[in-house]
């Protein structure tokens, strides 16, 4: 079904379904057994610092089950570790983790396609060098707060080709093990790989890397033989601003924000004018966009009610600023505030008001 051509509130509905879904998948017994038996064999946490961009998907693209990857995402997958909200959520991930007894391998990706460069990353002007360049800035930032020997939290530059779902590894050497000239291959040979691009990675990391490795290889193979059609024109309805979007890993359908830089205005403004500009040109229909706020919870009470209230002063920023830059297109808002439960990822939508 092409969700973009219908009206705003069957868009809407279909939305809160497809969140409704990946919970219920997310809680069922068969994936918490999957996540339960793989992080007894995975010990090490893995997260992702990587782009709005919805083909970004890097546990589908891995074949990992749902729950394992942590993510982090923003316009552009730009970062500052200096950004006071980002650097505590960060932290207290680490902290969390290295009291469970686990390292961390940090992904910090970029993204690019090889068979057309407008279908690139536009938060970097479609320049994949630039897009490099600022991730090795977020990698040396993550060295200075967490240590340059990687023995607890490993910084790993990976770029992701999206044409093909394609992961490229940068080794400390320079080199580049890019998997989607790679054919089918075995742990021990993946392990000398790894030894030569990362010889200061700790050998569990190394180990609990393979399982992303060879599942990106059977994933790849797969798109091969799907033909799929690549999405070209922004079609995206829908600016989310928080945490906790996982289940709308799709291409062109929402420009998600992060709520992590102190400049939000700027990255509200520029999703709120790529919005009006699907609308002007037809790619979506103009009878109105949907601006979600989210923000997750661990424990009900305090937990909880902190979250209500920053989801909604982030829909009531978001809002002001759309309709002070844009109010022509404020007039077509629909605005839904909620929260996330992290437990279950079961999105609970505010009362309206």
């Amino acid at each position: 079904m092409d969700i973009h051509s219908k009206p705003i509130k069957q868009r809407i509905d279909w939305l809160f379904e497809r969140a409704h879904d990946y919970s219920r998948r997310f809680s069922s017994p068969e994936n918490w057994l999957a996540r339960e038996r793989y992080l007894a064999l995975h010990p090490t946490a893995i997260a992702v610092m990587k782009c709005m961009d919805g083909r970004i998907n890097i546990p589908f693209a891995t074949n990992t089950p749902l729950g394992i990857i942590q993510p982090f995402r923003n316009l552009g997958g730009m970062f500052d570790l200096g950004w006071p909200h980002l650097g505590e959520v960060l932290a207290g991930y680490v902290q969390r983790c290295v009291r469970d007894g686990r390292r961390v391998l940090l992904l910090i990706t970029y993204h690019f396609s090889r068979g057309d460069v407008r279908r690139g990353c536009a938060g970097f002007n479609y320049d994949t060098a630039a897009a490099i360049a600022y991730t090795n800035r977020i990698k040396a930032q993550v060295e200075s707060v967490f240590g340059l020997g990687h023995e607890t939290v490993y910084p790993l530059l990976c770029g992701f080709e999206t044409d093909e779902d394609a992961l490229l590894l940068h080794g400390e050497n320079g080199e580049v093990l890019d998997l989607s000239l790679e054919t089918e291959r075995d742990g021990a040979s993946f392990m000398l790989s790894l030894n030569k691009l990362f010889p200061d990675m700790p050998q569990q990391v190394c180990g609990d890397l393979l399982p992303l490795l060879s599942g990106n290889l059977s994933h790849i193979a797969e798109v091969r033989k799907m033909h799929r059609a690549a999405n070209i024109e922004h079609r995206e309805w829908m600016i989310c601003l928080g945490r906790g979007f996982d289940f709308l890993h799709m291409p062109n359908l929402a420009l998600i924000v992060g709520p992590y830089s102190p400049e939000l205005a700027d990255p509200i403004g520029k999703a709120a004018g790529i919005i009006e500009n699907n609308m002007a040109k037809g790619r979506i229909p103009d009878d109105g966009f949907l601006l979600l706020a989210s923000v997750p919870y661990e424990e009900i009470g305090v937990d909880r009610a902190r979250a209500e209230l920053k989801s909604g002063f982030l829909a009531d920023f978001a809002a002001d600023v759309i309709a002070t830059r844009y109010p022509a297109l404020a007039s077509k808002m629909h605005v839904r505030k909620s929260v996330l439960d992290w437990r279950s990822r079961k999105l609970e939508q505010l009362e309206q008001g």
